[in-house]
């Protein structure tokens, strides 16, 4: 696809917080001193606001439950499994240890109720009924796992199960995680699941099964609405957290707490520091036409093009930009037929000369192929026009 550079300086923007300008490089007070390694991303941007040890390589322990989560939500979307089909248990789901839902061999539950099991419960037994439902094996599934990581560029990264039980070269990092988890969130019926702090299975029957959010966090702190907890000895304990304040997404990660207490406490004053450190600024909402592509052999002659996801940049509280200007890097055309969603280029912002955010250009509508009697009549009348 041929793409061109249009429309250079299109748009500025005011920005205008109540303070003074702030230090761009304050100084982090002493976090997650008891952890192994930890994280804060912002979602929209990707941006790191703290890090400590970020790519070592550590034990996520249930924490690859996210990836699991990942591509249930990504079968579901592309439609290769619903959430009311039924999935039965094998001898293997029903046999798994650890966090569990108790699944007998031959037992049947709903897409919707495993994963309910796994988001709320992180039960083992659920997130292998579920990757051998979608791969028709476990294995199969977690080279899917392996495969996405290298998709997201996550490089230090492996799997070899479902469900992060203690294993030989089953590694990722903090940083990996909040890669992990930002792909999750681009999925936003997950958090209808990972938001629920208690539920029940099987209700009405002898076997019910009450669920209890293993992360204590989304009942006791303002916004946070998932996402994944994680212990083994080897690992110790672990959360992966996110939450939702004043328009700004966070994801932070703890890995290798002590006691459960000290990853929430250390969880906790990652979230409080993102959210009183920082504040999101929205350049350009998802949604927005931004322009019109032409589209060749199409049956309309332009197709509206939109941002893949918000355009945003995160600053520290107090921090001023006076103005922010864009550019558009834009495809020429299109041949139909194209896909909703499809790329069209990107957009650019900049603060003077320096580019502080990009994002990535779709089509915002179908463009589907025209008649050929569309295509005669336009070629007629383009003859028409040269001939008069």
């Amino acid at each position: 696809m041929r793409t061109s550079l249009l429309c250079i300086l299109i748009l500025v923007l005011f920005i205008h917080p109540e303070s003074v300008a702030a230090n761009e490089d304050k100084e982090s007070p002493s976090l997650a001193e008891e952890a192994r390694s930890a994280v804060i991303m912002e979602v929209d941007t990707g941006k790191m606001l703290f890090n400590k040890n970020e790519n070592e390589k550590l034990p996520p322990a249930s924490m690859t439950k996210i990836m699991t989560m990942l591509l249930i939500m990504e079968a579901l979307d592309e439609k290769d499994i619903q959430l009311d089909e039924q999935v039965t248990a094998s001898e293997r789901a029903a046999s798994m240890g650890g966090s569990q839902i108790f699944l007998e061999q031959g037992e049947q539950m709903t897409v919707h109720e495993l994963l309910k099991g796994v988001a709320v419960a992180s039960g083992n037994d659920a997130s292998v009924a579920l990757a051998e439902h979608i791969a028709g094996t476990e294995e199969k599934f977690i080279r899917k796992m392996n495969e996405k990581a290298e998709e997201l560029g996550l490089k230090n990264t492996q799997f070899n199960n479902t469900t992060g039980l203690s294993t030989k070269d089953h590694y990722t990092t903090a940083r990996d995680l909040a890669v992990m988890s930002q792909a999750l969130l681009k999925h936003e019926k997950i958090l209808e699941y990972t938001s629920i702090y208690e539920d029940y299975l099987r209700q009405g029957t002898d076997k019910e099964f009450w669920l209890v959010n293993t992360n204590r966090l989304v009942k006791h702190y303002d916004g946070v609405d998932g996402l994944k907890t994680g212990y083994t000895s080897k690992a110790k304990y672990n959360l992966t957290a996110t939450a939702n304040r004043d328009g700004m997404r966070v994801v932070t990660v703890v890995m290798g707490a002590e006691t459960p207490k000290e990853r929430n406490k250390q969880s906790t004053a990652l979230l409080d520091y993102a959210f009183q450190n920082y504040q999101k600024v929205t350049l350009v909402e998802k949604g927005e036409e931004i322009a019109a592509v032409p589209v060749e052999k199409g049956k309309t002659t332009t197709v509206p093009v939109t941002l893949e996801r918000n355009a945003a940049i995160v600053l520290p509280k107090g921090k001023k930009i006076e103005k922010i200007d864009r550019k558009l890097n834009i495809s020429d055309k299109i041949t139909a037929p194209a896909e909703k969603g499809a790329g069209a280029g990107t957009i650019e912002f900049y603060d003077g000369e320096n580019k502080i955010a990009e994002q990535e250009l779709i089509l915002n509508e179908e463009a589907p192929s025209a008649s050929w009697y569309v295509l005669f009549k336009r070629t007629l009348s383009s003859m028409t026009g040269v001939l008069s």
